[in-house]
Order: C-alpha cells, then sequence, then structure tokens
C-alpha cells in the first residue's frame, strides 16, 4: 500500500514539475534525487541479504524522489533501537538457565561427531543447548497434536503457557479454554501470549481484560498501531506449549479451527507439531519466559519455575534434542542456519515440506548444490493456495530448482502448511520457520533440531505418505506463457516483502 502511495506521489511530482517548471521546483527534486542515490549506495555496503538490498534500490529508482526518505523514515526509527535493546538485555539475563538441566554438550559430541558443527553453532553460538533425558512424538495433522494437548493440559499442576500466533474462537480454542479457566480454579498459573497482527481481526480489542476475569494472564505481542513503523514487520510467529516445564509442543499448529480440520478453508490442512517431554522442554519454558518479560516489561525469576530442583527427570534418553529459537533482532538468522546445516550435511537426501517456498540466492544454491551432489532432494508445497500472489511467486522457483535435479510435489489434499526437514534416517527439524523471507528473516520463531530419536524416521515416514497424495512437477509443467514468466520474475524483485 505504501509503495502505491509513494508511485503516485512520484507521478504527481513529475507531473507539477513539467506544469510548474521552477527552479525552486527543481532544486527540490533534484535534492531528493541525490538523497536517494546517496541512500541507495549506503544500502549496498551494508551487510544484509541481497534480495533486501535488490528490493530497496529497485523501489528507489522507480521513486527516486521520495525512496530514499522512505528508506531513511522506515529504517532509522527509535521504537526499533529500544526494542533491540530490552530483548538484548532480556536474553543476556536469561541465558545462562537455559544450562539448568546441565550441559550436555561433550556427551552429544561424543556421540555424532559428523553434528558437532550443527550442535556447536546452536549451543556455542546462538545459545541454545542440546539436551538428552528427552522423549520425542511427531504428531500430524493438526487433530493429532489438538488431541495429546488437551490430556497434558488436564495433567498441569504448576503453570500453563501458550504463546500462539492465531488463536481464533470455535471448537480447537474453546476446548483449551475451559480447561484452562478450570485450571485456574485449581491454582496454576495460566499465561497466553498472542500476537496482535495474527489475531487482528480474530479477536475482541479487550480479550485481555476478558481473560483477566478468568484469573488467565495475558500479553500481547506488539500491538498493531495504524503509523509507519519497521517494527510492525517483526511478528511473534511461534507456537509454543508448555506444561509445568516438563512437556512442550511446537510446530505450525495454531489455535484455531481449519488447523484441526474442524472447519475448511483449503481443503484438507496438512500440519505437523511435535510433542516433547523431558529436559528439552525446559528449554521452551525460557523461551516463553523470555518473551513474557518483553512483553510485560519485567525481570523474570527463572530458577522459581525449574520442574527438577527437587527432583531427578527420569525420562529415559531418546536421542539428542535441541530446540532454537529465532530474532529478527540480532541479525543472526538461526532458523535458516538451520536449514542450511542439514541442507549441506546430507550424504542421502533431504525431504523438505513447507507451505511457502520464496527464498534467497544462498538458499537457492545449497539446495541445487545438494542435488547436483548426488543427494536426493524433494520438497513438497500446497497445490491450494491461501495467498494467490504468494503462491505464484513459489512456483516461480520451480523451473531453477526441478533443472538442478530437485523434485518439486504439491500437495493435492489441500494446505500443506507442516515446516518439517529430515535428512539420512538421523536427523530432523519441526518448527514455525517457513521458506520465505518473513519467516526467515523478520519473524519471531522456534524450532526442535533431533538427532536419532524417535520422532525423526516419523517425520519421514509421513513424508513419504504424503508424496503418495502429492502431484510431482514435471519441467514441461513450469513452461508457462511470456508474461506468466515475466510476471513471476518482477514478482520475485517483491519476494522480501511477502
Amino acid at each position: 500500500m505504501l509503495v502505491a502511495v509513494l508511485i503516485v506521489l512520484q507521478l504527481g511530482v513529475f507531473i507539477y514539475l513539467v506544469a510548474n517548471g521552477s527552479q525552486q521546483s527543481l532544486f527540490i527534486s533534484w535534492t531528493l534525487t541525490v538523497i536517494s542515490f546517496l541512500v541507495a549506495l549506503h544500502i549496498v555496503t551494508q551487510k544484509n541479504k541481497g534480495a533486501y538490498k535488490l528490493t530497496w534500490v529497485f523501489l528507489i529508482l522507480l521513486v527516486p524522489v521520495f525512496g530514499g526518505l522512505f528508506y531513511l523514515l522506515f529504517k532509522f526509527q527509535t521504537s526499533s533501537k529500544k526494542f533491540h535493546r530490552e530483548l538484548e538485555k532480556v536474553e543476556r539475563g536469561s541465558k545462562p538457565s537455559f544450562l539448568l538441566p546441565g550441559n550436555r554438550f561433550n556427551e552429544a559430541c561424543k556421540e555424532t561427531p559428523s553434528h558437532i558443527p550443527q550442535i556447536r553453532y546452536l549451543q556455542k553460538f546462538a545459545g541454545f543447548p542440546v539436551y538428552r533425558h528427552t522423549r520425542t512424538k511427531y504428531l500430524t495433522p493438526g487433530e493429532e497434536k489438538f488431541s495429546a494437548l488437551l490430556a497434558e493440559l488436564e495433567k498441569a499442576e504448576r503453570y500453563i503457557f501458550l504463546e500462539y500466533f492465531i488463536i481464533h474462537d470455535g471448537i480447537m480454542w474453546g476446548s483449551v479454554l475451559e480447561i484452562l479457566k478450570e485450571k485456574v480454579k485449581q491454582g496454576v498459573d495460566v499465561r497466553l501470549i498472542y500476537d496482535d497482527m495474527g489475531c487482528l481481526f480474530l479477536l475482541p480489542k479487550d480479550y485481555p481484560k476478558q481473560l483477566k476475569k478468568w484469573g488467565i494472564k495475558c500479553a500481547v505481542f506488539n500491538p498493531f498501531r495504524p503509523v509507519l513503523s519497521a517494527i510492525q514487520n517483526n511478528r511473534d510467529h511461534r507456537k509454543i506449549a508448555v506444561i509445568d516445564g516438563k512437556v512442550a509442543f511446537t510446530g505450525g499448529i495454531n489455535l484455531a479451527d481449519e488447523y484441526i480440520n474442524a472447519i475448511e478453508k483449503y481443503g484438507h490442512w496438512k500440519d505437523a507439531s511435535i510433542m516433547i517431554e523431558g529436559e528439552a522442554a525446559w528449554s521452551f519454558t525460557v523461551m516463553f519466559l523470555q518473551m513474557w518479560s518483553i512483553c510485560k516489561n519485567i525481570n523474570e525469576n527463572y530458577h522459581h519455575y525449574y520442574p527438577w530442583k527437587y527432583e531427578r527427570c527420569e525420562i529415559e534418553n531418546d536421542g539428542l534434542v535441541q530446540p532454537y529459537a529465532d530474532s529478527p533482532m540480532d541479525h543472526e538468522n538461526v532458523g535458516e542456519h538451520v536449514y542450511l546445516q542439514m541442507i549441506n550435511n546430507a550424504k542421502d537426501y533431504v525431504y523438505i515440506n513447507t507451505p511457502y517456498l520464496i527464498i534467497d540466492d544462498s538458499m537457492v544454491s545449497a539446495l541445487t548444490l545438494a542435488a547436483k551432489s548426488g543427494v536426493d532432494v524433494r520438497i513438497v508445497t500446497p497445490h491450494r493456495w491461501d495467498k494467490r500472489i504468494v503462491h505464484f511467486t513459489t512456483r516461480s522457483y520451480y523451473r531453477e530448482l526441478i533443472s538442478a535435479g530437485i523434485k518439486i510435489y504439491e500437495y493435492t489434499e489441500g494446505f500443506m502448511h507442516s515446516k518439517t526437514f529430515v535428512s539420512d534416517d538421523s536427523t530432523a527439524t519441526v518448527g514455525t520457520t517457513n521458506l520465505d523471507f518473513r519467516s526467515l528473516y523478520l519473524h519471531f520463531e522456534c524450532g526442535v533440531w533431533l538427532y536419532d530419536s524417535t520422532a525423526v524416521m516419523e517425520v519421514k515416514n509421513d513424508f513419504l505418505k504424503t508424496l503418495e497424495i502429492s502431484q510431482k512437477i514435471r519441467k514441461q509443467d513450469c513452461k508457462d506463457n511470456v508474461i506468466s514468466n515475466f510476471l513471476q520474475d518482477f514478482l520475485r524483485l517483491f519476494a522480501p516483502l511477502m
């Protein structure tokens, strides 16, 4: 919308200059154009993704009078800097809490030498430890997660922490809410975080007050304000449920009826989640409390919520489990790096589920290099789309990927919303991060990296079953007419905005 307004203003300026032609008008126009040129030079020298640089420079070339000012207004805002400082402070203070269950790094490195770079990156650099004594269960479709979630919520004794991008009244949320109300009466600490943009037209504005009447504590992440603000792009896209710090859920499934196929929006909704029980659940507890501290501007006592202060975690080892989170504020693309390392480390195969496939050159290079090196790379995307332009742009990548030997499939039963990678019968990741620019670079996301745990083969077997009801895309299927190809290539210029 803003880009469209800028184009109209630009046209208005040119018409005015032609009609007026005064020296003063020309001076103002040339001054703004010079500013845009200098800003474009600044953008090129920044340490950002090439696609972002290209989009901004293209926008400035498109509207040279206003483009530079728009960039300066958009990028250099005190609200973004303030939020970044608060987030950094919370993360710095809470980082040691992740290791309360103990440091399993050396054990993990001995167990799987070939995956030391992945484990080291997540623990030593990103700050997310690897855990043992954790049981895993892959849950698909959404109905499976719904059933397991209700059962675990009923068992809560101390606290329930929920953090979701979308919540919508219906069978799913209504069932969860009834349990939450009952648990509050039993003295359980119940807290909910939801993203304001994700729930903008789904929940009433005073919903936190309604929840408060029932004793449920609520925080709204990044409330929407109708002003030009870069921070409005940074949404909490995570899906986390934590029960007593001992059980946690994450994955693509929000608390709304389409995710459990109680209503049909785009055919059958194919989604995935994972339940972890044991030490690794604590990592999601810390992630939630970090976000709660930011939303409420308070200092949490993380140790107070640690579940094994007076007892030992008795869960038997089920491989290695390493939860991770991603923040757009630290310029460290953790979710993308997990994906890239899995692709680069694959020897036999990489199987990927994703609802969107709008990626930059580094991801394209990693995928195509793996395929050219003999790795069986397969990707499943939806056949029925939820956003027409996004799906149209997703298909623009098919030609290049298929030419490199990658097998592309579209889930024909409906909408594929799972975000999963599985490789070589040994590693997998299940989480909230889509293969698009918003998830990879703009949103708060999370996931779980798994090695040799039960869920790894469950992810693989589910992927292979999905192929049976998916349509393989052939090279000749990508031969659209000249106009379609041009539109797809043009839309890829604006991929970072999708």
